[in-house]
């Protein structure tokens, strides 16, 4: 009786070793492993970045103004970077994503998952502040949720155009945004100009949203960002706002999706065509024992991590 107990508990214990082996093989997989990353980097960075609009909005400007929303949005990406920079990348953005590819940093067959991961994040973050906020945004508003007026709290989530500003110049502001966001991101990533410091990417790429938000942000709230917009936007649709927020500023909400990819790719090609393909060439000799230095390592010798990525 022992022995079968005994035998009974082996094989219970050995088929659990191979549910966990199994279980672990699906994660080591690299879609996976990206996704799951690039989801969380996406959610971290939103929980804040939205977390500060609404407790500037809800206070009524006592509890921050508009500095602190850049300040939250850029120490917000700071974080995310941490959270998914080594596994995916932490591009957290749709139009970083798409830019990679066109330079051919990204398959195309990851873009997909990235964009689902990113939408996927920023949706749940959304979800998360409301629930936080919830009896602040229903005592702010006395629970009429509204897109534009004295009480409107729809700009919580994503971003509306100034009542001054048109669509083509709207458009023209997203595209810019995001030309600048990837013409410095493809700069702090050209190991033979200046690049950010190893372990400090995550430092300057919140450096560099928070000076767009201050220079930049004023016209729309800087969305530069399509899945960070419209995930949030969709949440809002089906939590109280309803069908207004896509109606609103001229059906504004497909500007901060289409704007920021066009912006994204002229910003990092005007990069590549002015400063990167005009690099001095080294031999290989040169670039080993020249100074010592990693800067000196042309950008397509940069190691790419799982996601093919070096931004």
């Amino acid at each position: 009786m022992k022995e079968q107990l005994s035998t009974l508990e082996e094989d219970k214990a050995k088929e659990v070793n191979r549910a966990r082996g199994r279980t672990m093989c699906w994660v080591r997989k690299e879609h996976v492993r990206v996704g799951l990353a690039e989801t969380l980097s996406t959610f971290v960075m939103m929980v804040f970045g939205l977390g500060s609009v609404a407790q500037v909005v809800t206070g009524g400007g006592l509890f921050g103004d508009y500095l602190s929303i850049n300040l939250g949005f850029g120490l917000a990406v700071a974080m995310g970077v941490h959270v998914g920079g080594k596994v995916s990348g932490a591009h957290m953005n749709a139009a970083v994503s798409f830019t990679m590819c066109v330079l051919g940093r990204l398959g195309w067959k990851m873009l997909p998952l990235y964009v689902a991961a990113q939408f996927l994040g920023s949706f749940c973050a959304a979800g998360t502040v409301f629930t936080l906020y919830y009896g602040a945004i229903h005592h702010y508003c006395e629970g009429n949720f509204t897109v534009s007026g004295p009480k409107a709290t729809a700009g919580i989530f994503a971003t509306y155009p100034a009542p001054y500003i048109s669509i083509p110049a709207g458009f023209l502001d997203q595209v810019l945004g995001t030309a600048m966001l990837l013409l410095c991101l493809t700069a702090l990533a050209d190991q033979r100009n200046q690049p950010a410091p190893s372990g400090g990417e995550p430092v300057a790429v919140g450096a560099l949203v928070l000076l767009i938000g201050v220079s930049m942000g004023s016209n729309s709230g800087y969305a530069i960002n399509p899945t960070r917009d419209l995930g949030p936007r969709v949440f809002t649709a089906l939590a109280g706002w309803g069908w207004e927020v896509f109606r609103a500023g001229d059906a504004w909400w497909w500007i901060p999706v289409v704007a920021p990819l066009v912006g994204g790719v002229t910003g990092a090609l005007i990069y590549k065509a002015l400063v990167e393909l005009l690099h001095p060439v080294h031999s290989d000799r040169e670039l080993e024992h020249g100074d010592g230095s990693s800067e000196c390592a042309p950008l397509d010798q940069c190691k790419k991590g799982t996601a093919e990525v070096c931004v």
